[in-house]
């Protein structure tokens, strides 16, 4: 069987449609090239204007995720810092009372205050020393500011201080320039923070000077002489009697205090059997 070619003159139409095809194709594509790129052109135009504010999205995302990672940090580098604060301070307190300890010709035991009670009148410390440490009721407490109060209540580890903001407590006193002799009490008045104290039964006619520093006079045999208590700030005369208030700030702030000494010192004897002697000479 013989393989014919088709002939030029049948498939002649179809020449013609696809040529005709082309023509269409290639008209339609040129009569709406210049629609073709200004459609382009406006693309372009749109993307442009909207990249600027796409980009401005990704860059305040990623900055709000940068300020969240600085801030943690900012908080825990302020957390550390708050810590070395504090380490530094407990560090300089306790060079403090090292050399408190070394300079003082007292007998000092370390505490540390695990317990307070700061309620306006009946004020108390709590102390990690008692009994089996040496500790005895009557003992004062120190830090290395100065007076802090006296032991009252012991057992076998603790002891419970009577501090000087306390309104039975009493201390004999003197100034230390002029030499007056008071006793000091607390009036149960206090402020925000900073307590009063005064140093009752000083002569009217003794010149006392704001800043003058009061300690301890010993006389009373119940406190070794010459710990400071605090500064003189103001005086106030009474009126019809010889005598002038005097209000001191004490050297130790209560409020901040977190540890002292416990002065072991006890009340001489024969002194103690003499004052009882004359009480009962009295009676």
């Amino acid at each position: 069987m013989r393989f014919r070619l088709p002939r030029i003159t049948d498939v002649k139409d179809h020449i013609i449609t696809a040529l005709l095809l082309i023509i269409a194709v290639s008209l339609m594509v040129g009569r709406h090239q210049g629609g073709l790129n200004n459609l382009r052109k406006v693309s372009i135009t749109i993307f442009s204007y909207l990249e600027e504010p796409l980009s401005n999205v990704r860059v305040y995302r990623q900055a709000l995720k940068t300020n969240t990672q600085l801030r943690k940090q900012n908080i825990l580098l302020l957390d550390e810092l708050s810590r070395l604060r504090a380490a530094g301070q407990r560090n300089k307190e306790l060079r403090r009372m090292l050399q408190f300890s070394s300079e003082s010709e007292l007998s000092l035991y370390p505490v540390q205050i695990v317990g307070k009670e700061l309620n306006q009148v009946t004020h108390s410390l709590t102390v990690d020393a008692g009994t089996n440490q040496g500790i005895k009721k009557g003992m004062p407490m120190v830090s290395a500011d100065g007076l802090v109060g006296k032991v009252i209540v012991t057992a076998a580890g603790y002891s419970k201080i009577m501090p000087i903001y306390h309104t039975l407590f009493r201390v004999s006193a003197k100034l230390q320039q002029s030499n007056a002799y008071g006793i000091i009490s607390w009036s149960g008045e206090s402020g925000e923070i900073i307590e009063e104290l005064q140093l009752n039964y000083v002569p009217q006619t003794t010149e006392v000077d704001t800043g003058e520093v009061v300690v301890t006079s010993g006389l009373s045999n119940q406190y070794p002489p010459d710990i400071p208590i605090g500064k003189v700030i103001r005086t106030e005369p009474r009126q019809g009697k010889e005598t002038q208030k005097v209000f001191l700030k004490p050297f130790v702030n209560l409020y901040e205090l977190a540890e002292g000494f416990i002065v072991k010192f006890e009340p001489d004897t024969s002194i103690k059997k003499l004052n009882k002697q004359y009480e009962e000479i009295l009676e």
